[in-house]
């Protein structure tokens, strides 16, 4: 009986392997492992074996049950596999069109802001960065801000703690450059401003502004004119015109603000420009003295210029945006066209 099981071991090794699909398998299963399989058939011989031979016959039987099991289970995956088509290499049809990958871009402030950067390193400026949250000192008395200037009050600042706030301006990193650095000194500075603005089409509470200083020997302010022409040509086109007019800032005397022929209309007057031909940019002057004092640099022997503008400002006339929000609300239809 022994000799017998082996027998029916490797014929259904043999009809197992030669199985070419589900079905055909399953028969085979059928026939030597059903109910009234050829295993089932040998096992009811056993009663027929010496007291001697039947537990060995038995354990056998068990055995050779237990083996064609698992290699039924093994060739069944085995043809699972081969029907999804695991394991073979799929057809690759090479004359249907290529998917398109959607690709990210960058932020139109970020670009602005590389933009500004390039420009400004064309011309020997370099970036640096200062902290978000600053000190009365370095916000406000260090640029010569008196005490009751309106900056100053709790509904136009957001203070966080007795003398501490969020800026309100990139201006309080050029007097940690200049306390830590001695002329020449020529950078500019690049990053997130608060105010306690109310949200309209040109004002948020988070903003961007850029500050430039130059400080050296015989800096004049025709110094900073140049300077912020080549700015102004190369980051609108060379068609632009540039006009300054008498202006007051507390940290620069004297003191301008700069305006461009406006790009919608050429300057000859429209409501983007409220008809005047001319769209301020930003604020300038020369350094005050007062402020070198404040660093020990001395105002006989150096002088410089200091400029600073709203980022958000400058994309939106470059891009042409009539809303400062937009650059906030992440809707992909805006950021898509960047």
């Amino acid at each position: 009986m022994r000799a017998r099981l082996e027998e029916v071991r490797e014929q259904a090794l043999e009809e197992l392997e030669k199985s070419k699909n589900i079905s055909q398998l399953e028969d085979v299963r059928n026939k030597f492992l059903g109910r009234k399989g050829i295993l089932a058939q040998q096992m009811k011989l056993l009663k027929t074996a010496s007291p001697e031979e039947k537990p060995v016959i038995g354990k056998a039987a068990n055995e050779l049950k237990a083996l064609l099991s698992s290699e039924f289970a093994r060739k069944l995956e085995g043809l699972k596999r081969s029907q999804r088509g695991e394991g073979k290499r799929p057809f690759f049809d090479v004359t249907l069109p290529g998917k398109k990958r959607t690709l990210g871009k960058l932020h139109p402030i970020t670009r602005t802001i590389q933009h500004i950067e390039e420009i400004f390193g064309e011309l020997g400026f370099k970036c640096v960065f200062g902290p978000e949250i600053e000190t009365e000192y370095y916000n406000f008395d260090a640029l010569s801000m008196i005490e009751n200037h309106p900056a100053r009050d709790e509904q136009d600042s957001f203070y966080i703690g007795k003398g501490i706030l969020l800026r309100t301006q990139t201006s309080p990193v050029q007097i940690r450059v200049m306390e830590k650095e001695k002329p020449p000194i020529r950078i500019i500075a690049t990053g997130k401003c608060f105010r306690r603005d109310a949200a309209d089409a040109s004002h948020t509470s988070m903003f961007h502004q850029v500050e430039g200083l130059l400080v050296d020997k015989r800096v004049t302010f025709g110094d900073l004119k140049g300077v912020l022409e080549v700015f102004v040509k190369r980051m609108f086109g060379s068609e632009v015109r540039m006009r300054f007019r008498p202006d007051f800032f507390p940290f620069t005397e004297p003191s301008a603000d700069a305006a461009i022929s406006c790009i919608m209309c050429g300057g000859e007057g429209c409501s983007s420009c409220g008809g005047s031909g001319w769209i301020e940019i930003l604020g300038a002057g020369m350094v005050d003295p007062e402020v070198f004092r404040k660093v020990n640099y001395d105002s006989e022997k150096y002088t410089g210029f200091a400029f600073g503008m709203g980022i958000e400002r400058i994309a939106m006339l470059k891009y042409g945006i009539n809303d400062i929000r937009l650059f906030l609300e992440n809707d992909i239809r805006f950021l898509s066209q960047f």
